[in-house]
């Protein structure tokens, strides 16, 4: 829980969520995570807070407003977990195992445009929307170590 200027806690009514598959390796976990909520602030500027600036008066850029909570699970709950964002049209980025053998934005798209979406190996998944919503997303997976 956060607290604000007076020191009251901050409590968010909304939630982001990575989901990943707990068979990544560690340096795909912190690629997929990273390229995932990438894609979230670029369509929903409301996750993102203001720019930082240290006491020098350098400036940083903007974050999210609000923690993300980062989750494994296995593939078969991965898959149920993409079904339910798409049911509940909630905002999303996917990673599919077919963006490991790519270098590039283009070939990223290709490789998921290529797939029918039920046929997608999702290796991981950012979600964004109402915190009921995203928990029914995510239900079966377990905070990630």
């Amino acid at each position: 829980m956060s607290t604000d200027i007076a020191g009251d806690p901050l409590r968010f009514d909304t939630k982001i969520a990575v989901l990943l598959r707990e068979d990544l390796a560690p340096w795909q976990r912190l690629n997929v995570t990273s390229f995932l909520v990438s894609g979230l602030g670029t369509q929903i500027p409301e996750v993102i807070g203001e720019p930082y600036e240290d006491a020098d008066g350098v400036g940083y850029l903007p974050m999210f407003r609000q923690p993300v909570l980062v989750f494994e699970a296995t593939k078969e709950t991965l898959t149920a977990a993409h079904g339910r964002v798409l049911a509940r049209s909630l905002p999303r980025a996917v990673f599919t195992s077919d963006l490991f053998a790519t270098g590039n934005d283009r070939d990223n798209r290709a490789a998921v445009r290529a797939v029918a979406t039920a046929d997608l190996d999702v290796v991981g998944l950012a979600v964004y929307g109402p915190r009921n919503g995203v928990d029914k997303v995510v239900k079966g997976a377990r905070m990630h170590p």
